[in-house]
Formats: C-alpha cells, structure tokens, sequence
C-alpha cells in the first residue's frame, strides 16, 4: 500500500509499505478521508512530536473509513462497518486513568498512520475509542471527531458559561471550533487572528467580533475596548507561542480564566505578572488532549450537525501531493483543512 512516512524536519516521503498485519485484537480499516491538522504541520515542521509520534513512522492521525478485516477475537464491529478511531486510547488501570485524568495516561497509546491506504486499528483502540459512522454523516466530517473532542474538553475543564465573554486567541481550525462551540453555549465571543478572510470565517461562524492583531495597534487594548474596560470572563489561547500566552493574561477581567490550550514549543519559558495573577485572582490552566467520553460527545455534535466539514475542509488531494499541502499551510498560516484522499 502507499503510505506517508514521517523521517524528520519536513521530510516526509509517500512510499509503499506492507499492509499491517492484525493481531487477533486489531482491526483494519481503508482509509476514506484524512484531514490535516495544525498539530500535523508543527510536526511536519519540527520533525517530531514528543509524546504522539518520534521518526521514522508512518504519519497523519485524523481519519475515517471502512473496516475491511478484523481479528479473530473481534467482537461488536465487522466488515464494511464505516468508522471513525481515535488516534490514541487509554490503558485504563495507570494512576492517572484511576484520577479520572485518561488524557494523561502513563501508558497512552497513540496510532498514527492516517495518511495511507490502510491503517491498522489496534486492539486497546478498538475497545476504548473507535465508533461506528452513522448512515447520514458523510467520512470527513467524522473525520474531525478527534480534533473536536479535544476542544470540547478544553471548553468543559475551563467551565464557561453562557453569557460569558470568551476571546479566543488564533482561527485556525482549533480556534474556530472553539467559536462555534462557545457561541452555540450562548458565550459572546471575541475571535483574534491576522488575516481578515480567517476573521470573517469566524463572523460567519459566530464571534460577536473580530479583531486583526495587524489593523490593531494594541491588541489588548483592542479587547478592554470591546468589554468596557474591563476584560474577558475567558481567555481561549490556541496559538501557542510566548507572544500569545503572555498577551493572553493581559486580556482578562479580575476574577477571570486563562486556558493555556495551545501547546508551546519544547523547553519554551513563559513570564507572567505574578501581582497581576495574585491580586487579579486570575485562573490560568492547560488543557491537553482528550478522553474516550470527549470523543463521543465529539461525535454527537457531529452527527447533530452542530460541526461539519464544509466550515472548516477547504479542499482535496490525493496523498501523493501531500508534502506541498504541509508546505502551504506551514507557510500560510490559514485556516484551513485539506483532506487527504487515499
């Protein structure tokens, strides 16, 4: 089968590899639709991801598709089912999974391999995180069940509620589901970014306003603007550079919280105003990942129609061009998602 493989820093070559063998526990699927993500580009870029996916490997982690083989101890799934997986799946049992954190799992186990014309579903996914497609939903938009879960927990671990003003930091694809979902919640949101076309996607989407850290001299200011001087309730950061995380506490009420979603390079540090968080009592917290539980309310809202793919996929390609579709987003900085058609 023709596969992508990752090497390193922007080295990814599409070559012909053995179809995986199954475990007894395993299921194999082909690959319908794969969707490029911006954790898939910063890969792309930096050659690596510490905890998803260390070279060389078989790459790429959003897909839907169909089941074409399974393993003799298989049970509750069979051939021609349509499905989406997870990209990773908890053991469980470790300390973390026993503290309700499964997202932080000692033993988390990753699959990567999307872009390809099968992918191996491996048995501890097939138990904990892969689920039927219903008739109606078509592949890709399936396919964004994974990115989904993880901003669905991001909005239920920061606890936002309706009526709450929540600035969402970046409108990529991550940025612009969270100001789908938060506005969907009754939030007013204040949507920040750079390009105007990714801003109005964001107003179509349901910000109450949109901001341009390049028409805006002072972006903070910019937002005390926009919530008579005093700040969001909510800080939604999905960007993830120094830059963003500290513009980000700035941009709060007294009282008010911070998700750290977007994930800094290794070894970054960050400064904050200690005196600011102290006597501003400012909540600041990460969210990393998702939990089996986020992946089904991810697939709920998709199959309600709350989250499709024509809001967020702007074009296909077969997975032969998929080194210039790396390359164009990592250079664009747009908000788009390109599905990758096997």
């Amino acid at each position: 089968m023709l596969a992508a493989v990752l090497y390193g820093k922007q080295h990814v070559e599409i070559e012909k590899v053995a179809v995986p063998q199954l475990g007894d526990g395993d299921i194999l699927v082909r690959v319908r639709a794969a969707l490029t993500c911006g954790t898939d580009v910063k890969v792309f870029h930096r050659g690596y991801h510490a905890r998803m996916i260390v070279p060389p490997a078989l790459f790429g982690h959003e897909l839907a598709g169909d089941i074409v083989a399974t393993g003799a101890a298989v049970g509750g799934f069979r051939v021609g089912q349509r499905v989406v997986a997870a990209n990773s799946a908890p053991c469980g049992e470790c300390f973390y999974c026993r503290k309700n954190n499964e997202n932080l799992c000692e033993n988390l186990l990753f699959n990567n391999g999307a872009y390809a014309e099968f992918i191996r579903i491996p048995a501890r996914l097939v138990q904990r995180n892969l689920y039927e497609i219903p008739h109606h939903v078509e592949y890709q938009d399936a396919a964004l069940v994974e990115p989904l879960a993880c901003v669905i927990r991001g909005i239920d671990e920061t606890q936002v509620k309706p009526g709450d003003t929540v600035v969402v930091i970046g409108v990529g694809p991550i940025g612009l589901m969270f100001v789908r979902l938060l506005g969907l919640r009754g939030c007013r949101v204040i949507a920040i970014g750079r390009r105007r076309p990714q801003l109005d996607r964001a107003l179509k989407l349901g910000a109450a306003v949109s901001l341009s850290i390049l028409e805006e001299r002072d972006i903070v200011s910019a937002v005390k603007r926009e919530t008579m001087g005093y700040g969001a309730d909510v800080v939604m950061e999905a960007v993830g550079t120094v830059d963003t995380w500290q513009q980000a506490i700035l941009m709060l009420r007294r009282g008010g919280v911070l998700n750290f979603f977007g994930g800094c390079p290794t070894d970054t540090q960050v400064q904050l105003d200690t005196q600011l968080m102290h006597y501003s009592e400012i909540t600041c917290m990460a969210s990393f990942h998702h939990t089996p539980a986020h992946i089904r309310k991810a697939l709920e809202a998709v199959v309600a129609g709350y989250i499709t793919a024509s809001d967020f996929v702007t074009g296909e390609e077969p997975l032969s061009n998929l080194n210039e579709v790396l390359s164009y987003q990592l250079h664009k900085n747009g908000a788009v998602k390109t599905a990758i058609i096997p």
